[in-house]
C-alpha cells in the first residue's frame, strides 16, 4: 500500500497508540471527581497541556480541547460572535477556508451577519490591502487559516496579525490544522487556533482551540466545567497526553523531516511536470502538498485507478462539500481544473520508492485512460 493522502489525516503513531493504551489502564478515575483516582487522572491532563503549551511556546493562552478541528472551528467563530453581540456582526474570511468554517458562516449569514471574503491574488495570497479596506467598526472577526488543506498554500500569517493588531475589537482567528507538525508556529497575537491531533500522527477524535486567555467566549456545549469553563463534559486523559506524545514526536527532528519532504516534493512536481496535466502547486504551498488537474478525465475516475494499485490520494479535501470552498477554482478560476484536480499529500514516512510507485501507476492510468476518451 501507498498512502499519499497525509493531509487528510495520518497513521497513528505505534508509541502515541502505546500511550494511549497505557493511559486507559492505568489512569481509570472520572478527571472531574475530587476522589484520589479522579485528581490523578487531572493532574496528567494538566501534565500534558502544559508540555502542548510548552512546545507551541502558549504565552497567556489556554487549549480548550474539543473532538477536533472542525468542532474547534465552529466553537472559535461562534464563540466569538455569540458573546460579543453588541461588538459587530461583520466577519472576514476567504474562499479557501475549510469547509467547517465555510458552513458556520453560512449559518452565521442567516442570522444577520454580514460575511465578506477578502480578495486574493494570483498565486491564492491574501490580498492585504482589501483585508485593511474590509475591516470596519463592525468588524468581529476575522477568520483565515494558516495553510489552504487543499491546494498548501501558506497564508503570511504573520503580516496578517499585524494588520488586526491595529484594530482591537476585531478577533484573529486562524484554522492551524495543516501546520501543526509539519513548520514552527508563532501563535503571538493570534487570539483563537484550531488544531486537530489526527494531522500529526495522534488519534483521531481529539483536536484543540488554543484561545488567548483575556478572550470569553460562549461555549457550544454547556453543562459545567471540564478542562475549561468553555467546553463541557468528561474530558479523556488517555486522548490528551496522547495528543501531547505526537505533538512532540512531531517536532523531533523537524528540520529533518522538513528538508525530505521538499525533496520528494521537488522530485515528484519535476517529474509530473513532464505529463500531459496541470500543476495547481506554486511557489508558495507547503512541501507536504501537490495538487494537480487532470484534462478530460474525471479526479474521481483516477483516484479509483490508482486505488486498484492500492495507491490512494484524495480530490478534494476529505470534509469538503464541494461548494463555495473550492480552492482550486477560487485561485485557477477554471471549472474544469477543479473538477479534475487531484491532492497528493507526503509525509516524511513516504519513501521515494512510493513515488516512483505512484508516478509509474499514474502515468499509465493517464495514458489508458486518455486513449479511453478519445475513443468515447
Amino acid at each position: 500500500m501507498i498512502y499519499l493522502d497525509y493531509s487528510a489525516t495520518t497513521p497513528v503513531n505505534d508509541e502515541v497508540l502505546d500511550t494511549f493504551v497505557e493511559v486507559n489502564k492505568k489512569f481509570i478515575g472520572n478527571p472531574n471527581s475530587i476522589h484520589k483516582l479522579g485528581v490523578e487522572a487531572k493532574k496528567l491532563i494538566d501534565a500534558s497541556s502544559k508540555q502542548i503549551s510548552d512546545i507551541l511556546k502558549l504565552s497567556n493562552k489556554e487549549i480548550i480541547y474539543t473532538s477536533g478541528a472542525s468542532e474547534a472551528n465552529n466553537l472559535a467563530i461562534k464563540g466569538i460572535c455569540f458573546k460579543y453581540l453588541d461588538r459587530g456582526k461583520h466577519i472576514i474570511t476567504t474562499k479557501l477556508e475549510h469547509s467547517s468554517i465555510i458552513e458556520t458562516l453560512k449559518y452565521l449569514e442567516k442570522l444577520g451577519y454580514k460575511i465578506d471574503y477578502v480578495k486574493l491574488d494570483s498565486n491564492g495570497l491574501v490580498d492585504l490591502v482589501d483585508l485593511e479596506k474590509l475591516i470596519t467598526d463592525d468588524t468581529i472577526l476575522v477568520s483565515i487559516s494558516s495553510i489552504s488543506s487543499e491546494l498548501g498554500i501558506r497564508q503570511p500569517i504573520d503580516e496578517i496579525k499585524e494588520i488586526i493588531k491595529k484594530y482591537p475589537k476585531t478577533y484573529f482567528h486562524s484554522d492551524m490544522t495543516q501546520s501543526f507538525g509539519k513548520e514552527i508556529i508563532d501563535t503571538e497575537d493570534i487570539d483563537l487556533i484550531s488544531f486537530s491531533s489526527q494531522k500529526f500522527y495522534g488519534l483521531k477524535g481529539i483536536g484543540g482551540l488554543i484561545k488567548d486567555k483575556k478572550i470569553v467566549i460562549e461555549p457550544l456545549i454547556h453543562g459545567g466545567k471540564s478542562t475549561t469553563i468553555y467546553r463541557s463534559g468528561t474530558p479523556s486523559p488517555a486522548l490528551i497526553a496522547s495528543t501531547a506524545k505526537a505533538l512532540r514526536l512531531a517536532y523531533d527532528n523537524l528540520s529533518e523531516k522538513q528538508s525530505k519532504v521538499k525533496e520528494l516534493n521537488e522530485y515528484l512536481v519535476g517529474e509530473l511536470s513532464k505529463l500531459d496535466i496541470y500543476i495547481n502547486s506554486n511557489e508558495f504551498p507547503i512541501s507536504n502538498i501537490v495538487n494537480i488537474s487532470l484534462k478530460n478525465i474525471k479526479s474521481e475516475t483516477m483516484l479509483h485507478a490508482l486505488e486498484n494499485d492500492e495507491i490512494y490520494v484524495s480530490t478534494k479535501t476529505a470534509c469538503s462539500n464541494g461548494d463555495i470552498s473550492d480552492s482550486v477554482l477560487t485561485v485557477t478560476n477554471d471549472l474544469e481544473r477543479s473538477k479534475t484536480s487531484i491532492r497528493i499529500s507526503i509525509s516524511h514516512l513516504t519513501s521515494k520508492e512510493d513515488i516512483d510507485k505512484f508516478l509509474e501507476s499514474f502515468s499509465n492510468n493517464l495514458l489508458k485512460l486518455s486513449k479511453l476518451n478519445k475513443n468515447m
